[in-house]
Formats: structure tokens, sequence, C-alpha cells
């Protein structure tokens, strides 16, 4: 099996969606010089990410909406019948300089990453992961939606059985719009209940293709192992993908400000481990996370995972650096515990089985065996 692969851009470095969005903190940059720190990422891992043009986002994305894009970067401003026609210049997805150039920049590598999956390739793209967009419009901090990019060229490339598995505090709401009832497509969501999109309830199927699991608030990784263990990893094995494409979204630690909850990056890791293998083709996509010590140690723990690297104990001083070189304005950041500098591994939040999963993953399990 050929090394897995890295895409990264310095379109992120520097690049923010402004000094009060959730957006404000670095995330890809800290995970490149991370990994790079930790001598995880030598030059022939790392593939730098291309910028999709305009007639390959319009694979999915609405021409009209990706001229209006395009458009206000340009001009930096939108006007009044583009902010409610297409969801730009709002809080969630304001006007900032690389509006266009970045979320392109990530279609750019989920696309390629589904290029290199479709031969049998392994590959993480931290930029990628924005499951919120929609063929005409921005929301959820999302512009583009690269995984839908990602999955239908997949497709385009003759691949008919498909698993995305999404892992994100917040329901992948875009995807299943873009897959319901797709035939050869298998989507799961795990997301925490009651929180924004408002989608994804235990009972909808996109028809037929998808299981969504909300976890209660403070659901931790024995809530998640189980998950994994009795619906996530049989309903991949049963469905027999030709690429699973994982999105590895960071907010659902219990660190995180935009969520409750409570996992530590074990649960990440162990998600990338166990997937990984059971198709030929594989892409990691990052997604949310928005405490930026937090997002950085989850994927570059991924990355560890996906790698095959071990992950010490404490940090060498190079990736220590890394990590005392962040600051972050929001009251999380102003009194940092010392081991979300020197350490990448959380401690594993176990605990007794929280209210509600049970039951919950006992009705997507009834619902797999209808399916065989």
């Amino acid at each position: 099996m050929t090394a897995p692969l890295f895409i990264g851009s310095g379109v992120y470095r520097g690049s923010s969606y402004g000094p009060r969005h959730p957006l404000r903190v670095p995330r890809v940059p800290t995970v490149i010089d991370l990994a790079r720190a930790l001598g995880w990422l030598p030059g022939a891992t790392y593939r730098p990410s291309p910028r999709a043009k305009p007639a390959a986002l319009a694979t999915f994305h609405d021409p009209a909406y990706l001229a209006a894009l395009e458009r206000a970067e340009r001009e930096q401003s939108v006007t009044e019948a583009v902010r409610a026609r297409h969801g730009l210049g709002t809080l969630s997805n304001p006007v900032f300089p690389e509006m266009f150039r970045r979320p392109a920049t990530a279609a750019g590598g989920s696309m390629l990453a589904a290029e290199i999956a479709a031969g049998g390739g392994r590959v993480f793209n931290p930029g990628g992961g924005t499951h919120h967009g929609f063929a005409d419009r921005a929301a959820g901090f999302c512009y583009l939606n690269d995984p839908v990019l990602a999955l239908l060229r997949l497709r385009a490339l003759g691949l008919e059985r498909i698993a995305y598995v999404d892992i994100d505090a917040h329901h992948a709401d875009g995807v299943e719009a873009a897959f319901d009832g797709v035939e050869g497509m298998l989507l799961i969501s795990t997301h925490e209940e009651r929180r924004w999109p408002f989608t994804g309830a235990l009972e909808d199927r996109a028809g037929g293709v998808a299981l969504n699991l909300p976890l209660p608030r403070g659901a931790h990784d024995g809530d998640f192992a189980r998950a994994l263990d009795e619906v996530i990893l049989p309903a991949v094995a049963a469905h027999r993908p030709q690429a699973i494409v994982l999105q590895c979204g960071a907010d659902a630690v219990t660190e995180d400000p935009l969520s409750r909850l409570g996992w530590s990056n074990a649960s990440h890791a162990a998600a990338v481990r166990a997937l990984a293998p059971m198709a030929p083709g594989f892409v990691l996509l990052g997604g949310g996370g928005y405490n930026p010590w937090s997002v950085a140690r989850a994927w570059t723990r991924a990355w560890a995972a996906l790698a095959g690297e071990e992950v010490p104990d404490r940090l060498p001083p190079a990736a220590e650096a890394v990590l005392r070189g962040l600051s972050w304005s929001h009251r999380l950041g102003r009194d940092v515990p010392e081991a979300w500098m020197t350490t990448l591994a959380d401690a594993p939040r176990e605990g007794p089985p929280t209210e509600g999963v049970a039951p919950r993953l006992r009705q997507l399990a009834d619902r797999l065996r209808a399916w065989a």
C-alpha cells in the first residue's frame, strides 16, 4: 500500500473570515507546521492544492452563484439582492479577501484527493470538509461544498459504491441534500442534537441512503466508540465501498466553543484507524473546529493515524513551539492548559452510557438488519 498524501496550500496562512468570526483562528497552517515539526510531512508526502476553476465547481454549483462569489471577492462587497439570494455577506458567510480563492482551493484539494483515492490512494485534505454549502448559496461558514464535489468526482471516475462518514458536531445537511436517494451512496452522520442546522433527525433516511445519529449534549468517547462499533463500521462493511470519504470535523471535542459534545481527539483518531482500511481508496477531510489548539491537535493526530506515525507522550520542542505561538481572543484562550501546548493526544473521555444513545443505536442497528 502506498504512503498516504497530504494536501495543503499557502492560501490558508493569514486568511481569516474576520476578527469576530469563529474562523478567525489559524487551522490548516498549524496542522502543516505541527506535522513538519514532528517529521511527519516529508517533501514527497505533501501535495500543493490546486484551485478549482469555475467550470469544475459547476459540476455541483450554479454558475450564477459562482459568478456572484467571484464578484464579491473582487469588489469586496455584495448587494442586498445577492445577500438574500446567495447567502453572501452575512454574519456566517462574510465578505473577506479570499472568499472565492480559499474555498476554491479547498474544493480543488478535495477533488484531487478524490482522484488519488479512485486510484487506490489515501489522502488528507485538512482544508476540506465544508459540508453545509448548497448548489446556489453559502451557509454555515461554507461557500462551496467540497465533500459533494469530491464525491461527484469519485462517481465520474467510475466508482459505484461510496461511503461518506461525517463526525462533525454539525449535521452534513448540504451533502445529504445533494445525494438524497442516489443509488450507490451511503451517508452516515453523527452530530449533536438540537444544534444548527437542526437537520439529521434519527428518522431522516435521505431516500434510503442515510443513517443519522444525533447525539445528546455531553456524549463522550465511549458513546462514539459504541456508535462506531455497532453502527458505522457494520454499515460501511455491508456497503462494500470502493472509496470512503471521512469528514473529520474537530468541533465535537469538549473544548470547542460551538458544540456541547464531550469527545477527546481519541475519537477522531479511532475513526481514521478503523475506516481507512475498509476500502481501496480513502479521503480524510477537515471540517468544523474553532479552538485553535484543539483543532490543530485533533487533525494532526488524525494525520498520524492515517500515516502510521506514533504520537509521542510529549511533543518535541519544535512542535511545542508551534502550539505556544498560537493565541485566541476567546475566554478559553485566556488561561490555556499546559497540555494543549505540550501534547498531541487527549486522554480518552469515557463514562457510563449517555442517556438516550443506546436506544438510538438499537434503532439504527435494526434498520441495518432490515437492509441486509
